[in-house]
């Protein structure tokens, strides 16, 4: 019995030092980070707040910006300057046409630069206006420690990001059908006007192949940055982010990243949209009552301790009077009195302050009666 107990202690003992030696070990990458792509929890991080390159990285945003503008069934006509950009290329022509759909293949599975300018110069009119875009729809998101000067990750001194930023930029993009349908082939056919050939593109994200568990994002790399990776794993209906920066080992560190989340954390709901959130009551008694309901889901990963030490409190924000799916306050999600997200709350019926409303009655009224 006594041996029994001590086995069992030791494998506590164990189990602990291997998570405290997984957590503070050197992962391949100069910079890390996992993060749930619903909630934005942290999940694990590296120096996830020093800004670094990005390279290719680059082109979720282009991507993401151009999916928000452009029609997908639209022809860009493409310039003698996006043809003749360098790097990596998916062999564009000046003035060859092509569709807003396939220049999204070629940029996000073959990496095009020449993509990239093109959608650039499609969409803004040139690199540097599509540039401004992509920093606004940046700290539109949240990522306040990045900025872009070019559409495809060329280096450039201004040209910069963090492994957090880029995480939440990521799962912002996964959010869109079309983004996340792109980024998840591993092969695709496109146009090439003028050939006899259509373009054969292969996706350069190797985890697709490499991970079950893998459904995207975007590789990157030049000799400045080094080896750059986002991924994005789904497991058992939930999704993690995965950013490296300068990672020499990179497919290695992802898989081993998105395993220990997984292994370590848990899927929680918090709560369900459109699920019943209480009864607003207002001092005033003659204010209608509020049935609340929360805006959406709320799903994040927590480990089992974490998970025993939720609570919601709800703030409230009422002017009255109040229509039906107005929003009414937030519901704020807390682990162990920590903030990890927040919800809106919504009006579920109409509601006024009825001595208000009795004396706008008595108004329409007396002036029936003056006629």
């Amino acid at each position: 019995m006594k041996k029994a107990i001590i086995s069992i202690i030791t494998a506590f003992i164990l189990l602990g030092y291997s998570e405290c030696a997984f957590a503070s070990a050197s992962v391949s990458a100069k910079s890390s980070i996992v993060i749930d792509a619903q909630s934005g929890r942290v999940l694990y991080e590296k120096n996830a707040y020093e800004r670094r390159g990005m390279a290719s990285t680059t082109k979720i945003m282009t991507a993401l910006v151009a999916l928000e503008r452009l029609d997908l069934s639209s022809v860009v006509t493409v310039s003698p300057h996006a043809a003749g950009t360098e790097g990596s290329s998916i062999w564009l022509s000046p003035l060859e046409k092509i569709s807003v759909y396939d220049l999204l293949y070629g940029l996000m599975l073959a990496s095009g630069n020449d993509a990239a300018s093109a959608l650039a110069e499609h969409t803004a009119g040139s690199e540097d206006a599509f540039a401004i875009i992509m920093n606004a729809r940046a700290k539109k998101i949240g990522a306040y420690n990045t900025n872009f000067t070019n559409p495809h990750g060329l280096p450039d001194e201004n040209h910069y990001t963090t492994a957090y930023d880029l995480a939440i930029i990521s799962a912002e993009a996964m959010r869109n059908p079309d983004f996340a349908e792109i980024v998840s082939q591993k092969q695709k056919t496109i146009s090439w006007e003028g050939s006899r050939w259509d373009r054969s593109l292969r996706n350069h994200n190797k985890l697709l192949n490499r991970y079950q568990y893998a459904i995207g994002i975007k590789t990157g790399y030049t000799k400045k940055d080094g080896r750059c990776l986002v991924s994005c794993a789904e497991k058992d209906g939930r999704r993690l982010i995965c950013v490296t920066l300068n990672a020499p080992d990179d497919w290695n560190d992802h898989i081993a990243l998105h395993e220990y989340c997984f292994e370590k954390f848990v899927a929680y709901k918090a709560c369900s949209g459109g699920e019943s959130a209480g009864i607003f009551k207002n001092i005033n008694e003659n204010a209608d009552d509020i049935n609340l309901v929360y805006e959406k889901d709320f799903t994040t990963s927590l480990t089992n301790d974490e998970a025993e030490n939720i609570k919601i409190e709800k703030v409230f924000n009422v002017k009255y009077p109040v229509t039906k799916n107005q929003i009414v306050g937030r519901a704020d999600i807390l682990c162990k009195n920590e903030k990890i997200g927040s919800i809106n709350l919504i009006a579920a019926n109409d509601a006024v302050i009825k001595k208000e409303f009795i004396s706008v009655l008595i108004k329409l009224a007396k002036g029936i009666l003056r006629l």
